[in-house]
């Protein structure tokens, strides 16, 4: 950010919204500019006409758009795109320069990256069905117009041959320049024609099978039949909630949910067994030559854009960099790990023998056995806890961590439109100096229609014009909390409250990255580094001084948790954190190699993985996790390790940098900008190591479970 970009705000924030804000260049920058203030004007437009009131300054972002509006705005967002990029292929290429090929394609991004997301969070958000439905319809449009433009050889040629000059450019510049680089590449665009169609063939068989895979687990219609004395255990009204046979056995399917409950709380280990076992041999025959064929399929792709393996590929651009990194973290952690396992171990085995006798102990015996230690040992009402957490409270206290954590301060806009009656908008400025720093929406309750899992999306990033005008970051939180018969919000679980404070250390971390270019802004960093901050926010969590400042009675505030209540939570967290992390650790190994190593036998990857890294017990007969294993298949595709990465990260920050749990104002402003503000340009691990003033260690994760564990 350079050092006028207070009076930029200014600008904007005081901007006439019917005002066209050219960007002043000649060839393809003066295309763009045209071109994007053409999307703007006509969307403002559509505000104008309907009185529909934004954000101040954020004449792009606009939250309750109909169905029309929808599908006239995507045409518009694919219709100017389009315009920029024919415009970029028309640079000559003896007049080749930063102007006319990187920055027309950086302030397109930036511009329309908000008016989309206009178009397609309705969808996940909107009471009406006809705006969901635009709203899908949109994206579909949207994603393929995206995809076809990084496909555009025309494009990509101009692009190569100006990056190939070697010009001197600023640094987060050069580095925007190889994202368009590899974009194109990573389409295959710098092979032959042969190998680029074998590329696009690999790719849609991937999505194929992919697809096939995850199919067969939600198709998968498996159940098993119990009697009641077979359910011991189990709550009555989970029993009620299950379908009976003619002979009053109870039917039982392989959701998750299902399995969750007697693995925990089910006392009949033969019920376990049968249960944990039919659970891991879901789709066994359908999906290991599913998954055979995928990996196969992902490995020959990565070969053809100049990998050695598909885990390479999938870790060049993380911090973790390379697979053998990877699998060095994850048996040092492990290690590590191993003495403090052993001892939780025993304890669990000790119960067992108590309970049932000399039955082998199994894989499958490990929930219920870590829950019936908790009960004994941890004085916990999970459902008294629970009044002590209204939303409000738990909402206001977070805001005040955050403020003076981060030299932040948070203020509720009122004025401005939002999509359904209780969702709410806050601006938030620096304590300081009193400048804007962005927005964010909180839409923090269920309800018919909304897309189901709590997470943040961003609405629009900061970005820094070439006329000097800022945009601002707007974030949006999505909550999946409930509401009582009457409409009034139910006090959180105390799970939900770790999990608001997760949810908003993204938005902190959206609001604060200061990145010039929206392709590094928001939450655009390093997929390894972008759980950090929140996994550091949920530090903050666990501590007295937070929670008696989140907590209080419903009836009566004055009275939060006691003493007592806070140090046991914070023991629970760490209750048998090692066998659980060897579980965790057990999984991200077995993704691992398979994307790093070739024709990989799973059925023996598990049996020698299992035993070694869960001290000696064999995985579950007959079962083997390639046939039921859907992370590593979409989404998290040799990186399932990236969630324990950004942990153990996290409890090095904050043991090394905020030891004692209170806010530490001079440290949350150091992290706040050496770590959030630089955004996704710099490599995450030498900004961490810049923050910390060394590289990043894995002993305060370690120490941490060794002082609080059993």
């Amino acid at each position: 950010m350079s050092e006028n970009d207070e009076g930029n705000d200014k600008k904007t924030q005081g901007s006439n919204p019917k005002k066209l804000k050219l960007v002043t260049f000649t060839g393809a920058a003066g295309l763009l500019g045209l071109a994007v203030s053409f999307a703007i004007f006509a969307f403002n437009s559509h505000k104008q006409k309907s009185k529909k009131k934004g954000l101040p300054g954020c004449d792009s972002v606009c939250v309750n758009l109909s169905a029309k509006e929808i599908l006239d705005l995507a045409d518009q967002i694919i219709s100017n795109s389009t315009r920029v990029h024919d415009a970029v292929a028309s640079v000559p290429l003896n007049k080749l320069s930063y102007e006319n090929v990187v920055l027309p394609l950086a302030e397109l991004e930036a511009r329309l990256l908000p008016l989309i997301q206009c178009c397609v969070v309705p969808k996940m958000l909107s009471p009406q069905d006809n705006v969901r439905k635009a709203s899908a319809e949109a994206e579909l449009k949207i994603d393929a117009h995206l995809l076809s433009c990084r496909k555009r050889e025309d494009v990509y040629r101009v692009i190569r041959i100006y990056a190939a000059k070697g010009e001197s450019i600023a640094p987060d510049a050069k580095c925007y320049l190889q994202c368009l680089v590899r974009d194109f590449e990573d389409n295959g665009l710098n092979l032959t024609t042969t190998k680029r169609e074998e590329v696009e063939r690999l790719k849609d068989e991937i999505d194929e099978l992919s697809l096939r895979y995850v199919q067969n687990l939600n198709e998968d219609s498996s159940c098993l039949f119990f009697t009641e004395a077979e359910l011991a255990g189990l709550p009555v009204e989970f029993l009620q909630s299950l379908d009976k046979t003619q002979s009053k056995e109870f039917k039982l399917t392989l959701e998750s949910s299902h399995v969750a409950a007697i693995l925990e709380l089910c006392k009949i280990a033969k019920t376990r067994k049968t249960v944990a076992m039919a659970y891991g041999k879901r789709c066994g025959d359908a999906n290991i030559p599913v998954l055979q064929k995928l990996v196969q399929s992902r490995h020959r792709l990565a070969r053809l854009l100049g990998y050695a393996h598909f885990a390479d590929y999938a870790l060049d651009h993380r911090m973790s960099k390379t697979s053998t990194t990877v699998i060095r973290f994850l048996e040092d952690i492990s290690s590590s790990l191993t003495d403090l396992a052993i001892r939780e171990f025993s304890i669990l085995k000790d119960l067992k023998r108590k309970e049932e006798g000399e039955l082998p102990f199994g894989v499958e015996d490990l929930l219920y056995y870590i829950k019936r230690v908790e009960e004994l040992q941890f004085d916990l009402d999970f459902g008294d806890i629970r009044q002590y957490f209204p939303v409000s409270l738990v909402l206001s206290g977070i805001f005040k961590i955050c403020q003076d954590l981060f030299g932040i301060k948070i203020e509720e806009v009122t004025e401005t439109d939002v999509w359904y009656y209780d969702v709410q908008a806050f601006a938030v400025f620096d304590s300081g100096s009193g400048k804007l720093l962005g927005y964010f929406y909180l839409d923090m309750f269920t309800r018919e229609g909304k897309f189901s899992h709590s997470c943040v999306v961003s609405l629009q990033n900061n970005a820094l014009f070439s006329n000097g005008a800022c945009q601002i970051p707007v974030a949006l939180l999505i909550a999946q909390f409930s509401k009582d018969g009457g409409g009034e919000a139910m006090p959180l679980g105390f799970s939900e409250v770790v999990n608001l404070f997760h949810e908003f250390g993204h938005v902190v971390q959206h609001i604060c990255n200061r990145a010039s270019f929206a392709r590094f802004s928001g939450l655009r960093v390093d997929p390894d580094f972008r759980e950090i901050p929140s996994q550091l926010l949920e530090n903050w969590c666990y501590e007295s001084f937070t929670l008696k400042l989140v907590s209080g009675y419903r009836q009566d505030i004055t009275k939060p948790l006691v003493d007592e209540v806070c140090k046991t939570l914070k023991r629970w967290r760490y209750s048998f954190s090692a066998l659980k992390s060897l579980q965790e650790i057990l999984y991200c190994l077995f993704d691992q190699k398979i994307y790093s190593e070739d024709d990989v036998d799973f059925s023996q990857l598990i049996r020698s993985l299992h035993p070694k890294v869960m001290l000696g017990l064999p995985v579950v007969e007959g079962t083997n996790p390639a046939s039921c294993f859907p992370r590593a298949v979409i989404g998290s595709e040799a990186t399932c390790y990236s969630r324990l990465w950004s942990e153990v990260f996290a409890a090095d920050i904050f043991a090394s940098q905020f030891g004692d749990g209170h806010p530490n104002l001079y440290m949350g402003l150091q992290f706040r900008d050496k770590v959030l503000a630089q955004g996704g340009g710099k490599e995450a691990m030498e900004l961490l190591t810049s923050f910390l003033g060394r590289e990043p260690s894995t002993q305060a994760y370690i120490e941490s479970r060794t002082k609080y564990g059993l």
